[in-house]
């Protein structure tokens, strides 16, 4: 090669790099000790997703990482001062965790909010039933699921019961070695001839998803009924309830399997309740290791979105609106002052491209994994049906913000035109007339039993997170 052609390659190369777009993954911006914070971090978030299995567990779990750092219940009476943490929850299912800044309250305050609930199978009101000597629980399954995907695999079952004298029991079945696992029973294939013949929507249908819960007769001497009777004799010697506690319950359903390590190279998660678990622990240590933001930094850990955010608990409620409001009358400010300065990321996830289906994706816009967080200017479907679309100058804000603070981020969108599609809070946030954008982690097999993120990706969401808050 002539020195010529050796000069024009060069200037080639300079010109493509500082005018295309070029799409990064971990090995051009992380270093060796950057990928091994990655796991390390990833092993707290494991450890989080095991234990925070609903909505009310992950709350619970988020107030014990808070108030271990300093963090206490807030009050609206009180004087707050810059730095000062508190945190308020919201009927044990929903919470806020705020940072005070340095700067007035009317000069808005920075917003993160993700979900903490997931798809699951819920417990109908009148659950418990026995068909030919077999004790099983009814369920209405909750959020968007693949039904099949929720046979023939261990389950446990967890959340509260009210009892008639109002006491609250916590019930939590099938997460230690010794205990029972239930399961949800599918036809054998030799059996399933005109099952196959269903959609693949109705492989198995709603009502099928019947919880095998005992099959052991109730005896006593010579005398014995069904099982059902010994189900809730169990659950009645265990926890002092009947059968009619059940009106008066919230009982959930979820995988029993453990958050693990995937791949040889151990470089993904793979758990239940990633979406938007994920981004809910990356959102809530970016605020825990907040100490000195200019602007009031907010966490927002919100129940509900899976099936609208419909509910007291869900961002469709008035209840992030009134702790600002709150804020704002604490210093004579109106709330409307506050809401119209402020920025907000909707921290929710986003579809991975999948290798062994890329037909639902469009190469150029999808996400992938190891590239970093991902910045989703609009969800929806269609034409941009239930999304809020954010403006190109709050993009653009977030992108140098990224940039300067060295996160590795890219563009998604949520499938191809007219594939699908979806939703998260950002469009009830933009409402209350906040500047938002969606970010996140891209996820493989989202909505499944098992969700798979990348541990580069989740670091670098928690970086971006902090770097926001600040």
């Amino acid at each position: 090669m002539s020195k010529n052609d050796k000069k024009e390659n060069k200037i080639i190369k300079e010109l493509k790099e500082k005018l295309l777009y070029e799409r990064k993954n971990i090995c051009q911006v992380m270093t060796d000790e950057q990928i091994k914070d990655a796991d390390r971090f990833c092993e707290g978030y494991k450890t989080f997703l095991d234990n925070a299995k609903t909505e009310r567990e992950a709350c619970d779990e988020a107030v014990k990482i808070a108030r271990t750092a300093g963090f206490c219940e807030y009050a609206p009476e009180n004087k707050y001062k810059a730095g000062d943490k508190v945190y308020r929850v919201n009927r044990g299912k929903a919470i806020i965790l705020a940072v005070f800044g340095s700067e007035p309250i009317q000069r808005g305050v920075n917003i993160i909010a993700s979900h903490i609930d997931s798809p699951r199978l819920d417990l109908k009101q009148n659950p418990l039933f026995e068909d030919n000597e077999l004790a099983y629980f009814k369920t209405h399954y909750y959020g968007g699921v693949k039904k099949y995907q929720w046979t023939a695999i261990p389950l446990s079952l967890h959340g509260v019961v009210v009892k008639g004298n109002g006491d609250v029991i916590k019930v939590t079945i099938g997460e230690n070695d010794d205990e029972p696992v239930f399961s949800v029973t599918d036809l054998l294939p030799h059996l399933a001839e005109q099952q196959y013949k269903r959609p693949a929507n109705e492989l198995i249908r709603g009502e099928e998803l019947n919880i095998l819960i005992g099959s052991r007769p109730y005896k006593e001497g010579d005398d014995f009924d069904g099982a059902r009777l010994s189900v809730i004799k169990i659950l009645h010697d265990k926890y002092g309830i009947t059968e009619h506690d059940f009106i008066s319950a919230e009982l959930e359903a979820v995988p029993a399997s453990k958050a693990r390590d995937i791949g040889f190279d151990r470089s993904i998660v793979g758990g239940y309740g990633q979406d938007d678990r994920v981004c809910a622990f990356t959102s809530l240590m970016g605020i825990i290791e907040t100490t000195s933001p200019k602007k009031t930094a907010v966490c927002v850990l919100a129940d509900k979105e899976e099936i609208g955010s419909y509910g007291n608990t869900g961002l469709g409620s008035d209840y992030l609106e009134d702790f600002i409001t709150d804020l704002a009358d604490s210093e004579g400010v109106a709330v409307r002052e506050v809401l119209r300065a402020s920025k907000c990321l909707s921290a929710d996830v986003c579809a991975a491209l999948d290798p062994t289906f890329p037909d639902v994706s469009e190469k150029n816009n999808a996400a992938f994994l190891n590239h970093g967080a991902v910045i989703t200017k609009y969800t929806g479907s269609k034409g941009k049906s239930g999304t809020n679309d954010a403006s190109a100058e709050y993009v653009g804000e977030i992108r140098k913000l990224f940039d300067a603070n060295d996160i590795l981020w890219q563009t998604g969108e949520l499938g191809k035109v007219d594939a699908g599609g979806g939703g998260t809070v950002a469009m009830l946030i933009s409402k209350l007339n906040v500047d938002t954008v969606d970010i996140g982690v891209p996820v493989l097999s989202m909505h499944a039993p098992m969700e798979l993120t990348a541990k580069a990706d989740v670091y670098m969401a928690y970086k971006g997170f902090k770097a926001f808050y600040c």
